[in-house]
C-alpha cells in the first residue's frame, strides 16, 4: 500500500462530478430526497427499495469495493414508504486505508444529486453503563477521535470552508424519530458517539477516557459523512445500533461477528424506525 493511502492524505481519484454524473444517468427521472447509509449488519432495508435500480460500486467512478464484513457495494435507488430514496449498502472505512475524501465521497455525490436529507446508521460499542445490547441509540452529537476531517484540502464546489457543527444531527428529524419510535414502541435511547479510526476494538482504559469525554458509544464510521453533510446543508439523522458492552465494562471478548450477529438482532426495529420516520417525511 501506498504511503498516501495509509495516511488518507490524498483525493479520491474520480471525483464527485464524474461519480454523480454516472449515478444519475442510472436515476433517470428519479430524484432521491433522503439517502440512507447502511452500517455493519444492518444492509437489509435496502432489499426492501421498491423498483429497485442497483449500482454496483464498480461502475461509479472514485467508489471502491467496500472492505469490511457485512457490508455490501453497491448503490440502491427506488421507493420505500413512498419516499424516493438512494441507500448506501457498504460504506468506507478510514481503518481501511482510504483517505478522508473517500469515506466522504459518496455523500458529495448526494449532495450533487439535490438529495436535502441524510440518515446515517452504524454498529457501535455501548459506553453509558444503563444501555443493554442490542439496542438502538439516536445520535445527538459526535466527537471526532479519528484525527481525519473529508473538509480539509481545497473546498469543494458548493461546501462551506467552516461549517456549523453546533447542531449535527438535526433537532426535527430527532423528534420525529422519538415519535416514531413512542408509536411503534420501538426502545430508542439518545446519547453521544465518539469515532475513532480503529480497526482495532479500545481498550478498558481508552473507555474510561471516552466515558469522562461525555460518550455513550464508540464506533468507527459515521463522522465522515455527516461533516461533509453539514458542510453542504444537508440535513442528518444518525441512529447507533448498540451491538455490544465496550471493552472493560464485560468479561466478553470482543469480536466483528458478534457486532454483525447483534446487528441482525437489532436490524427489524431499525427497519421499522427508519420507516415510520420516512412515512413522516413523506407526508411534510
Amino acid at each position: 500500500m501506498t504511503q498516501q493511502g495509509v495516511w488518507g492524505a490524498g483525493r479520491a481519484q474520480g471525483g464527485p462530478a464524474e461519480a454523480a454524473d454516472a449515478v444519475g444517468r442510472r436515476l433517470g427521472t428519479l430524484e432521491p430526497r433522503v439517502a440512507i447509509v447502511l452500517g455493519s449488519g444492518l444492509g437489509g432495508l435496502a432489499d426492501t427499495v421498491r423498483d429497485a435500480i442497483r449500482l454496483p460500486y464498480a461502475e461509479i467512478p472514485g467508489f471502491p469495493a467496500p472492505g469490511a464484513p457485512g457490508h455490501k457495494g453497491e448503490l440502491v435507488a427506488g421507493m420505500l414508504e413512498g419516499v424516493p430514496v438512494l441507500v448506501q449498502s457498504g460504506r468506507f472505512h478510514l481503518y481501511e486505508g482510504h483517505a478522508p475524501s473517500v469515506a466522504g465521497l459518496p455523500v458529495r455525490v448526494f449532495a450533487r444529486l439535490g438529495v436535502p436529507t441524510l440518515i446515517v446508521t452504524n454498529a457501535a460499542g455501548g459506553i453509558r453503563h444503563t444501555f443493554r445490547p442490542p439496542t438502538l441509540m439516536l445520535i445527538a452529537d459526535h466527537i471526532n477521535l479519528m484525527w481525519r476531517n473529508p473538509l480539509v484540502g481545497p473546498v469543494e464546489e458548493g461546501e462551506e470552508r467552516f461549517p456549523d457543527m453546533s447542531d449535527p444531527y438535526d433537532k426535527e428529524l430527532r423528534a420525529l424519530a422519538r415519535e416514531v419510535a413512542r408509536q411503534e414502541r420501538v426502545s430508542l435511547e439518545e446519547g453521544v458517539y465518539a469515532a475513532l479510526l480503529g480497526p482495532s476494538f479500545e481498550t478498558p482504559a481508552e473507555i474510561r477516557m471516552l466515558q469522562r469525554l461525555g460518550a455513550d458509544a464508540v464506533g468507527m464510521s459515521t463522522v465522515p459523512e455527516v461533516l461533509v453533510a453539514r458542510a453542504r446543508g444537508i440535513r442528518c439523522l444518525g441512529v447507533s445500533a448498540i451491538t455490544n458492552v465496550a471493552a472493560g465494562l464485560s468479561a466478553q471478548t470482543l469480536s466483528h461477528e458478534e457486532v454483525l450477529d447483534a446487528g441482525r438482532q437489532v436490524a427489524g426495529a431499525l427497519e421499522g424506525l427508519i420507516k415510520g420516520v420516512l412515512r413522516k417525511l413523506g407526508t411534510q
